[in-house]
């Protein structure tokens, strides 16, 4: 069973934010972010380090998460589904998220999680993106429920990285290859030059940090 950081009925939250996706398959798609706190990874570059420490980040309740969704999100229009949740970090499987996927799929919520794969799997989830970490490799276990593999690359090295979990993730799984943001100049042509070599692949960039949302 996971040893979750915090307790079932509470989780540390470190902030939470209606936006748009900007990355991988959903991107553009309107969703509400929920970051949680905790993360044993250590991705060198990470640009939300400040979610580590899982003690530095008030914890909610499961009730007071679905509440902030329902607040501050499109509304669920009756008889339809309702929007986009992604559940974030840190690394959000160092917590049991079976109860919140739950309660936000009981109010009809669709519910994707992006993860480096590194804890086992809890919560119900419509979209699992993995992002695999050198830093901390995925659970085997893991990889093949993966909907959508996202590879952040950094260097050369990153591209056998990519087709290394790419052989491991089932054939239905899409892939992609995401430029390091701070490295992006220098990269992303060399993802752009691969992807035309092996169109498996698609490109995924960060448009929010390009429109200014979070």
């Amino acid at each position: 069973m996971n040893e979750a950081i915090a307790t079932i009925s509470s989780l540390p939250v470190m902030e939470h934010f209606y936006t748009l996706q900007g990355e991988g398959y959903h991107q553009g798609r309107a969703a509400y972010f929920i970051r949680l706190g905790g993360c044993d990874v250590g991705c060198v570059w990470c640009d939300v380090k400040e979610s580590w420490d899982a003690d530095a980040h008030p914890k909610k309740t499961i009730d007071e998460i679905v509440q902030l969704v329902m607040q501050n999100s499109a509304p669920v229009r009756p008889g339809k589904k309702g929007g986009l949740v992604v559940i974030t970090g840190g690394e959000p499987l160092m917590h049991d998220l079976t109860e919140l996927t739950a309660a936000l799929k009981a109010k009809g919520f669709e519910t994707n999680i992006e993860t480096s794969g590194a804890h086992p799997l809890s919560g119900v989830w419509d979209w699992i993106c993995l992002s695999p970490k050198k830093f901390k490799a995925p659970l085997p276990q893991v990889v093949p429920f993966a909907n959508e593999l996202k590879v952040v690359i950094f260097n050369q090295s990153d591209f056998k990285w990519a087709e290394q979990y790419a052989a491991m993730v089932s054939p239905q799984c899409k892939l992609f290859l995401q430029p390091e943001w701070d490295k992006a100049p220098v990269v992303t042509p060399l993802i752009i030059e691969y992807i035309k070599m092996h169109p498996q692949w698609e490109l995924s960039l960060q448009i929010h940090k390009y429109i200014n949302v979070p």
